[in-house]
């Protein structure tokens, strides 16, 4: 007699573990460990970009307005992924730290992606394909190729990935805050040669008028992605499906055409 209450204790018990469980289950479906919106912007509804603002006429101020093909590539990924523009300039030297610092979502400024780098912040796939090159006065007739460098004069912007690349030549090396201006000083021979990005190089001859000319091939050649933190999946994700349709529908090739008359990422 007094065992005849067992059965229906035992169901209620398996009752309440199956509702205990199913709570459980559900609160960690509903988080799923994945960012929300909310979570991963910086500023509500906008995707907020860094850059330079130095390196015309990827990106550069005209009239207290940031513009060029950096800001332009920003503005067509936040339209295509919901979000309003909000592009913001950082030095260079210090734009990964205010990356990971939570300043900004992303860095949309031309930046090479390294192994180095990528220990830190995530890369998308490459949103052009440039690389180093080197650039000298054209009165310059004495470094006609790579190996002529050696123990020459190099300019390069401060904290770029060139600083190595010159490291090869000379131990003679000045720091810019910006390729152009390093590309400023070779008329007036401050400096013998210049490292930089090609597509700087050239668009500084186009747009600046300086005397100055390319010297052989590219000395190394380089994919320039956007950066993301690395605790940010889905908007690497976003960003990188916009890349793609715009490659696809057309809408780079335009973007690209209009800053340097060529496709850029071929």
């Amino acid at each position: 007699m007094k065992f005849k209450y067992i059965p229906k204790l035992i169901t209620l018990v398996s009752l309440l573990l199956l509702f205990v469980l199913s709570g459980c289950g559900s609160k960690t479906g509903g988080s799923s460990n994945q960012p929300s919106e909310k979570e991963y912007l910086t500023n509500k509804g906008k995707l907020t970009y860094a850059m330079s603002g130095l390196l015309k006429p990827l990106n550069y101020k005209d009239k207290g307005k940031l513009v060029g093909f950096d800001v332009e590539i920003g503005e067509e990924i936040s339209k295509r992924i919901g979000l309003k523009a909000n592009p913001v300039t950082n030095p260079w030297e210090t734009i990964i730290q205010g990356l990971k610092g939570k300043k900004y979502d992303a860095i949309i400024g031309s930046m090479t992606d390294t192994p180095e780098r990528s220990k830190q912040v995530d890369f998308t796939n490459p949103y052009y394909i440039s690389g180093a090159q080197i650039f000298v006065s054209n009165s310059n007739n004495t470094i006609k190729s790579e190996d002529d460098l050696k123990n020459k004069r190099i300019g390069i912007m401060q904290a770029s990935t060139y600083k190595q690349t010159a490291e090869k030549y000379t131990n003679d090396i000045k720091n810019y805050p910006s390729d152009v201006y390093a590309l400023q000083d070779l008329v007036p021979g401050r400096v013998d040669a210049v490292i930089t990005d090609r597509i700087v190089g050239v668009s500084a001859i186009k747009q600046e008028g300086l005397q100055i000319k390319t010297v052989g091939d590219l000395l190394q050649k380089e994919n320039i992605s956007i950066a993301v933190n690395k605790d940010n999946p889905i908007l690497l994700k976003k960003i990188n499906n916009a890349i793609k349709e715009m490659v696809e529908d057309g809408t780079y090739e335009k973007i690209s055409k209009k800053w340097f008359g060529e496709n850029v990422l071929k």
